[in-house]
C-alpha cells in the first residue's frame, strides 16, 4: 500500500469562486481522482479530518492508473496525505473506472471502514480498516466477502444502526440479478453474512433500479430508488424505509420483511411519475431535522422516440419532501445537456446539503433558473458550473448563487458531506469527462461558512 504526503498546506486553485467571497479559493484535493454517485459515503468529516474516496486515472502518473484512494485533509492546517487501498483495481477494457470508487464509515472505536468492488466482473467486494482511530493513512490488510459465487457486485453503501449492532452494506447484484442486495456485519466489518435481494424486478431482463440511501444512525435506512435504469426503462422515482426488520412505505405501511423484499419497485410510495417524455434518476437523499427524507434527482425531458446518443439535450433537476402524510414535489432548475453520447442521462448532477433542507448544489451547462447555455469568459466555451440554490418555501422557489463562474473545464458531481458544523464543505470534479472509463479530473472543494 502506497501512502504519500501530498502537501504541508492544500494546494489552492488562483481563482476566486463566483460567489463574490475574496477569501474563498478552491482546495484541490487529490490531483487525479472520480467517482460515480452511487456509493457512499463518498466523503466524511471526522476529528478535524476530511476524508474522501476516489479512483485514479493516472493521466499524469500511470503508476496509479486505476488506483483506489483515500485522501485526508487536515481542516485546521490544510495539509493533505493520500493512501492506496488498492493498485490498479480495474482490469482488461477497463484500465480505471469511477464505479469502483469505496464507500467510507467511522465505526464506534474511530477506525475508518472503507468497502469498494469493482463494476461487475468480480463476486466480491473487499474491506479495508484503519490501524488507528480517526486517521486514514496505515491501513489492515484487504480482505474480500464473497455473498455468493455467482454474484457479480457494484456499489456499496454503508449505514450502522447502533440499535441493531448491524452495518449493512447496501450493494447491486447479489447472484448476478442486477438488483438491489444487502450483507451485513455483527462485528463492525470484520466479516461479513449475505442477505437476499431486496427489490426485485419481474422480467427475465436484467433490469437495474438505482438507489440512494440514507440513515438516522440508529434504526432506519431509507431508500429512494428508480425502476431501472433510465437508457433502458421510463423511470419513475420511489421511496421505501427499513426498520426492524421490515420494508415500509413512505407513510409507514409494512410492505413485508427485508429479507423477502419487493416484488416488483412499484410497490414503494412514488415520488414521481415517470413516461417517455420525462424520465427519472435519483441523484441523492437525507434526513431533516424530524427524520423526514428529502431527495433531489435529475428528468430527461422530451426524449420520447430518440435514439440513443441523440438525446439527453434537456435535463432537470427536481427535489422532493416528505411532510408526514405526502410527498410535495417540485422542478427546480434547468440541468442542461448530458455529460456524454451513449448516457443520455447523465447530468452534472444534484446534492443536497445534510444539514440544510433548504439548500442545495448543482452542476450545470445552463442557467439553473432559464436554461441559456452558459458560455466562459475564460476559453469562450460552454462548461458546467457548480451553483448553490436556497428556497425560502419548502422547495416551491429557489434562489441560485454560482460558486465557480467562467470555467476553463467542466465543473461535476458535488457531494456535501454529512458536518455538524457551522461550516460546509462543497466538494466536486474538476476537469474533463469523457466517459466512467475515461477522465481526466482534480477533486475539488471547497469549506465555507453557512453564515
Amino acid at each position: 500500500m502506497r501512502f504519500e504526503v501530498i502537501a504541508g498546506a492544500a494546494l489552492v486553485c488562483a481563482a476566486a469562486l463566483g460567489s463574490g467571497r475574496e477569501t474563498e479559493r478552491v482546495v484541490v484535493f487529490n490531483d487525479d481522482g472520480g467517482w460515480s454517485w452511487f456509493q457512499d459515503e463518498r466523503a466524511i468529516v471526522d476529528q478535524g479530518r476530511l476524508i474522501i474516496g476516489s479512483v485514479a486515472a493516472g493521466v499524469s502518473d500511470p503508476a496509479r492508473r486505476g488506483d483506489i484512494e483515500v485522501t485526508s485533509y487536515d481542516l485546521a492546517s490544510g495539509a493533505i496525505t493520500r493512501a492506496e487501498l488498492h493498485d490498479q483495481l480495474a482490469s482488461g477494457k477497463s484500465a480505471y473506472d469511477d464505479h469502483n470508487s469505496p464507500a467510507l464509515l467511522v465505526r464506534p472505536d474511530g477506525r475508518l471502514l472503507a468497502v469498494y468492488s469493482k463494476h461487475g466482473p468480480e463476486n466480491r467486494f473487499y474491506c479495508r480498516v484503519t490501524e488507528r482511530p480517526h486517521e486514514g493513512r496505515s491501513w489492515r490488510p484487504e480482505r474480500p466477502f464473497v455473498p455468493s459465487e455467482t454474484s457479480r457486485i457494484t456499489y456499496s453503501n454503508l449505514h450502522r444502526l447502533s440499535r441493531e449492532g448491524r452495518i449493512y452494506n447496501f450493494f447491486r447484484g447479489l447472484d448476478n440479478s442486477f438488483k438491489p442486495s444487502y450483507a451485513w456485519s455483527e462485528d463492525e466489518g470484520e466479516s461479513w453474512k449475505a442477505g437476499n435481494v431486496y427489490i426485485d424486478v419481474p422480467t427475465r431482463f436484467k433490469h437495474r433500479p438505482y438507489v440512494k440511501y440514507a440513515s438516522n444512525g440508529a434504526d432506519t435506512v431509507h431508500m429512494f430508488y428508480t425502476d431501472g435504469h433510465p437508457r433502458n426503462f421510463d423511470n419513475s422515482a420511489h421511496h421505501i424505509f427499513y426498520r426492524g426488520g421490515k420494508l415500509h412505505t413512505s407513510d409507514g405501511k409494512v410492505i413485508r420483511g427485508l429479507a423477502e423484499g419487493l416484488k416488483q419497485p412499484e410497490e414503494g410510495t412514488r415520488v414521481f411519475q415517470g413516461d417517455a417524455n420525462n424520465v427519472a434518476w435519483v441523484s441523492d437523499i437525507h434526513l431533516d431535522g424530524a427524520g423526514r427524507p428529502y431527495v433531489a434527482y435529475s428528468v430527461q425531458k422530451d426524449s420520447a422516440g430518440i435514439p440513443p446518443r441523440q438525446g439527453g439535450e434537456d435535463h432537470r433537476y427536481r427535489y422532493a419532501r416528505w411532510d408526514g402524510s405526502k410527498w410535495q414535489d417540485f422542478e427546480i432548475a434547468h440541468a442542461g445537456r448530458r455529460l456524454y453520447p451513449g448516457e443520455d442521462d447523465y447530468t452534472g448532477n444534484i446534492a443536497l446539503d445534510p444539514q440544510d433542507p433548504n439548500t442545495v448544489y448543482i452542476s450545470a451547462d445552463v442557467d439553473p433558473r432559464t436554461g441559456q447555455p452558459l458560455a466562459s469568459a475564460a476559453d469562450h466555451k460552454r462548461h458546467y458550473e457548480i451553483f448553490r440554490g436556497a428556497t425560502p418555501d419548502g422547495g416551491r422557489s429557489w434562489a441560485w448563487t454560482p460558486l465557480t463562474r467562467n470555467s476553463s473545464a467542466d465543473n461535476i458531481r458535488p457531494i456535501v458531506p454529512i458536518w455538524k458544523s457551522d461550516q460546509v464543505a462543497v466538494i466536486w470534479l474538476r476537469g474533463t469527462y469523457r466517459a466512467y472509463t475515461d477522465y481526466d479530473l482534480d477533486v475539488v472543494g471547497v469549506i465555507r461558512s453557512r453564515k
